[in-house]
């Protein structure tokens, strides 16, 4: 995907898509009109077989593959390779096509699929070097037992592939053959290994909120973009791990030590604001009238004290527009979890016997991911048919597909939940370079070169030379845009010459080796918390929240990863690669991660919030947290079940999974309804909120209201002061250029500016950030955020509750126009709608490809940073972007009464009967049975097929 200049709109919403051919989607529906070669015998010809038997090479015995109503595949094997050679062949029965694509994606090779438009992004991929990494991991870094069983699993895969025509693995094929000669490779080890860098690509932290808060300096100030970045409200929100200490003499952390609050000791220095200029959010100087986008002392450094990297200067905008450029192309990187953001999180809690019906421990997940058609999850149970020291497996839960093990779920002992840590593990360099390399510490160092060769379906093969420095590939060499970002990057008087511009290099944890891989089989495995955490220091990369619970009551929390210990700057902002002392030291050790082990208060709650309180722990996991909204309400929901000795059973967690309660509508709608309202057309809307309990259903015309006054607050009071490069693509107002001075007149006139980001990830997005920056707020009458210039049709405000008026009128116009005059047919679920698409061929193209591979709309409850996380950007609009892709509550040590759900179902098959049979039930918060033991499975069995050697 080429990205745009800063001069250029973004692309639309369907560019997160990336995988779309034009010719390939009308291939399709030329297809569909040939008749019979699109009939049923065509369609069916991919669905697997489910019963009966097939020979199947390698085999050292038989293998039963246990299919129940909703497909969910139990495979039951007398050794570890048979176990997962025949994982192998059944997730490519169901999903090959999507395993094909992800690792089209993460080889940096979807041109050859897809043709030309692809060429870029996998100059960019192949730049990263996932595919390389992930080779080296295999070759040098894994345990020959781990590769035994990578090894077994391609085996499976391409005994399914041998001797089939493409158009009978997945119906996808058939089209790709009308157009281009491209052939299915055999599946290989390093294929699955490389998934993991997919994973932590999509997870790695906060590097847009670093490009943000850089961008924003052409708009407003430093005190505006601290506004927008408060700190974590430790006060409301408690973090994950309620005590504990790193011990002063082991350098362990001690999860009973007692720390003072100025034990900790954040590693690094503490930076100021990013490149920028100079105006505030209505175009005059900062509340403080300092008019400075630099340091509180008024320096102009923004990354160190000592000023070496920074960040002011007079040419803020070209940075402005450098750094745009450079947001467009992370994000046209492919997202197989969903764009990065706010929304990339999850939910996991565990409470200990003691306060269940149960009283052995119930585990609850949910993780929060883009929707995708098929669900990114497949469930799975892998059974050693007797478990022994040579076959040790007996678990089951989610999976991935084209990769190995289980990723979330239980065995007969542990059951293991993960949630997204969000640890920053990316820094951003500006690096000076020249043609016989870059700079550092006065020295010319040479650069690391490699040649790719790219191969383009219906074109000639592109070569390109892949760059990298000390820290990591030049990404900067991948496009124009990207070439000119260092070109007026704002520096320090201490700054090398700038010459032709400054190149950008990426650092990023997963692009080195690592035994992720180890971690899954070994977590597989686990018995007890010792084994888990001994597991869990393998888990490098993507940086998750563990947590634990077994089969002897202990429940326990781990925060694992690959996690660096930074000399100089905290990595909120691009760092200045001349200067040595701006490296990274290193990784805090796995013994000094926070973790808890039976807590005295019963329960553990992770759902993104900070891990630990940054007051008394000595290292920097990140400064932008999740601003835990989700897992206070989660928090409370136990305490509230659990006050007076009440008990919590596997229903009640069900029933918190599903929680659709707005933290934002306890704070704003009091306010809302004080509002003297005199227009009667807004008055009767503004009387749904009235006795409104907060709740989000899916039919409730005050939730509706809400959020879209909500929407409107947020685009009043913030994203008409924003610069184009965050506001919604097509959104334009009439603003000063940016990074102006002085009085609006002749010579600096107004200009009219339109958004350019992905509606999708365009702030201000409505997630929790946002709820702390209004939170001070509203207590406030008077404030330059509560200031907007009038038109033609509203005047100017200058307080809140003028802001809050005109928030209603705009709100109910919107409905008006999206729902009717009729505000009693209004509704939640009418607004936020999901719609699922297929992946490849359902994103876009003409409207009877989408309906033949798209499923939906449901009508949905919950929202933004509600439990039940049905996440919408308030920006751009209210679809559903983020989803709960799966849930589960496991009830530990009586597995049979566990239950779970997938988004979609077990199938990648368009027109397979279990390719969308579970969401209809997932939209309505349910959830199935979960059978694992053998009797429960058999019990449970309608179809059974056996492989044989």
């Amino acid at each position: 995907m080429p990205s745009n200049t800063t001069a250029r709109p973004a692309k639309k919403k369907g560019r997160r898509a990336r995988l779309i051919l034009l010719v390939l989607v009308l291939a399709l529906v030329a297809g569909v009109g040939w008749g019979g070669y699109w009939g049923v015998s065509t369609v069916r010809a991919s669905f697997p077989q489910t019963t009966g038997e097939i020979r199947l090479d390698g085999l050292a015995g038989e293998v039963e593959v246990k299919r129940d109503a909703n497909g969910v595949p139990q495979i039951y094997a007398d050794t570890e390779t048979d176990l997962f050679r025949a994982q192998g062949y059944v997730q490519a029965q169901d999903r090959f096509y999507e395993m094909d694509v992800r690792r089209h994606v993460t080889a940096g090779r979807l041109s050859e699929m897809f043709g030309e438009s692809q060429v870029e992004t996998d100059s960019f991929l192949r730049t990263l070097g996932w595919r390389r990494v992930a080779q080296q991991e295999y070759d040098t870094v894994l345990s020959q037992e781990t590769k035994k069983y990578l090894q077994a699993y391609a085996e499976g895969v391409n005994a399914y592939l041998k001797d089939r025509d493409p158009a009978a693995i997945s119906v996808e094929y058939a089209a790709l053959a009308l157009t281009n000669d491209y052939a299915i490779e055999p599946w290989t080890p390093v294929d699955s290994v490389a998934w993991l860098k997919a994973m932590a690509w999509d997870l790695r932290g906060n590097m847009q909120d670093e490009i943000d808060r850089s961008l924003m300096t052409s708009r407003l100030s430093a005190s505006q973009i601290k506004q927008l970045y408060p700190e974590y409200p430790y006060a409301l929100h408690q973090p994950i791990v309620g005590g504990g200490a790193v011990d002063g003499e082991t350098g362990k952390f001690d999860p009973k030590a007692k720390a003072d609050e100025g034990d900790g000791t954040t590693t690094g220095d503490t930076p100021g604001t990013a490149p920028g200029g100079s105006n505030s959010a209505n175009g005059t100087n900062s509340s403080d009238g300092s008019n400075s986008s630099n340091g509180s002392d008024g320096s102009n450094s923004s990354n160190g004290s000592d000023g070496s990297n920074g960040s002011n200067g007079s040419d803020g905008s070209g940075a402005q527009a450098q750094l745009g450029a450079l947001s467009e192309v992370l994000d046209g990187v492919p997202a197989l979890l969903g764009p990065n953001g706010n929304g990339i999180g999850s939910n996991s809690w565990v409470v200990g016997g003691k306060y269940t019906t149960s009283g052995k421990p119930l585990l609850a997940n949910d993780p929060h991911l883009a929707p995708q058609l098929p669900s990114l999850w497949y469930q799975m149970g892998l059974h050693c048919r007797s478990v022994s020291a040579t076959c040790r497996y007996d678990v089951a839960g989610y999976t991935f597909s084209g990769m190995p093990g289980v990723i979330i779920g239980h065995n007969d002992k542990i059951a293991w939940g993960l949630t997204n840590l969000g640890a920053d593990v990316t820094d951003l360099y500006l690096e000076r370079i020249g043609p016989d390399g870059y700079l550092v510490d006065g020295k010319v160092k040479p650069f690391t070169t490699r040649e790719e060769v790219i191969k383009v379906a219906g074109g000639s093969d592109r070569r390109i030379t892949v760059r990298s420095t000390g820290h990591g590939p030049l990404v900067s060499d991948r496009s124009a845009e990207l070439e000119k970002v260092g070109q007026k990057a704002p520096v320090g008087n201490s700054a090398p010459d700038r010459g032709t511009g400054y190149g950008v290099s990426l650092q990023w944890t997963a692009l080195q080796p690592g035994k992720s891989m180890d971690a899954i089989f070994a977590l597989d495995r686990a018995k007890d918390f010792d084994e888990f955490r001994a597991a869990a220091k393998n888990f490098e990369v993507p940086s998750q929240n563990l947590i634990y619970a077994d089969t002897e009551g202990n429940i326990g929390y781990q925060s694992p990863g690959k996690i660096p210990q930074r000399g100089k700057g905290d990595g909120t902002l691009p760092a200045p690669g001349w200067d040595s002392s701006y490296r990274w030291k290193g990784y805090i050790p796995f013994d000094r991660l926070p973790y808890e082990y039976n807590p005295e208060r019963g329960y553990i709650v992770t759902a993104n919030q900070a891990v630990i309180d940054h007051k008394t722990y000595p290292d920097l996991l990140t400064k932008d947290w999740g601003y835990g909204s989700r897992s206070q309400r989660i928090n409370d929901l136990i305490e509230s079940k659990t006050k007076d000795g009440g008990k919590i059973s596997p229903d009640d967690m069900r029933t918190m999974q599903t929680d659709n309660r707005s933290e934002i509508a306890t704070l704003l709608n009091p306010l809302l309804l004080k509002v003297d309202i005199s227009d009667p057309y807004v008055r009767e809307a503004q009387k749904l909120l009235e006795g409104w309990d907060y709740t989000q259903e899916p039919d409730s015309a005050a939730a509706a209201y809400f959020n879209a006054v909500w929407r409107n607050v947020l685009k009043l009071a913030f994203g008409e002061k924003l610069p184009k490069e965050l506001r919604p693509e097509g959104e334009c107002v009439n603003v000063r250029p940016a990074d102006s001075t002085g009085p609006v007149d002749e010579q600096n006139k107004l200009v009219r500016e339109c958004g350019q980001r992905d509606p999708d990830s365009a702030q201000p997005d409505g997630g929790d950030r946002w709820y702390e920056v209004v939170r001070p707020l509203l207590k406030q009458e008077k404030s330059e955020w509560w200031t907007t210039p009038g038109n033609r049709l509203d005047a100017a405000t200058e307080t809140r509750d003028q802001l809050l008026a005109r928030a209603m009128k705009d709100a109910r116009w919107e409905l008006t126009a999206k729902l009717g005059k009729d505000v009693s047919s209004w509704s939640w679920g009418r607004l936020h709608q999901l719609t699922l698409r297929n992946q490849t061929l359902g994103t876009a193209g003409p409207d009877v490809v989408q309906r033949l591979l798209n499923r939906g709309p449901w009508n949905l409850g919950g929202g933004e940073a509600a439990v039940d996380a049905t996440g919408w950007n308030a920006a751009g609009g209210y679809e559903v972007i983020w989803v709960p892709s799966m849930r589960m509550v496991v009830n530990v040590g009586d597995w049979d009464k566990s239950r779970w759900i997938n988004l979609t179902g077990a199938s990648g098959h368009a027109f397979s009967s279990h390719y969308t049979d579970q969401t209809d039930a997932w939209a309505r918060g349910e959830l199935y049975d979960w059978a694992f033991g053998k009797a429960a499975v058999e019990a449970t069995t309608k179809d059974t097929l056996l492989l044989k050697p």
